[in-house]
């Protein structure tokens, strides 16, 4: 993946965890599942996903994003990943999709309450995901 774009993340909490997110100090993290929405329009583009994957899998170290911090739990697991390609639509899927805010959790460059978002209803998450853009390209991917 070389293009950029907005992307969501996927990802399952098996037990209550309390982990230690960068400056956002200690958190804990019910059981249940949570969609991070974040952006990739580096010169890396989408390589930015693979690299949220290599965590999850415990093949990386470096954190970087807040993020990062949850993907190298070994109670985590990246469920799927949404792309929308060519697109900048970060702050309005991390306040338009269904969810409550995890407080502060990946919005340090913006005015977003939280880019973390717990799913209440999973099966909402998903239908939103599915028609996220309007005609926007959205690529879903359960190989997490």
């Amino acid at each position: 993946m070389t293009t950029g774009g907005t992307y969501v993340l996927e990802i399952t909490v098996s037990h209550s965890i309390t982990v230690e997110v960068g400056a956002l100090g200690p958190l804990t993290f019910a059981a249940d599942a949570y969609a991070y929405v974040g952006s990739a329009f580096g010169p890396g583009g989408f390589s930015r996903v693979d690299r949220h994957r290599e965590l999850a899998r415990g093949e990386r170290d470096v954190r970087h994003w807040h993020v990062d911090y949850l993907l190298g739990q070994p109670a985590t697991r990246l469920e799927a990943v949404v792309t929308v390609p060519g697109e900048d639509c970060e702050c309005e899927l991390a306040s338009t999709l269904p969810g409550e805010p995890v407080a502060g959790f990946g919005a340090s460059d913006c005015d977003c309450e939280a880019h973390l978002l717990e799913l209440v209803d999973r099966e909402a998450f998903h239908e939103r995901c599915d028609r996220v853009g309007g005609g926007r390209s959205i690529e879903f991917d359960r190989s997490g």
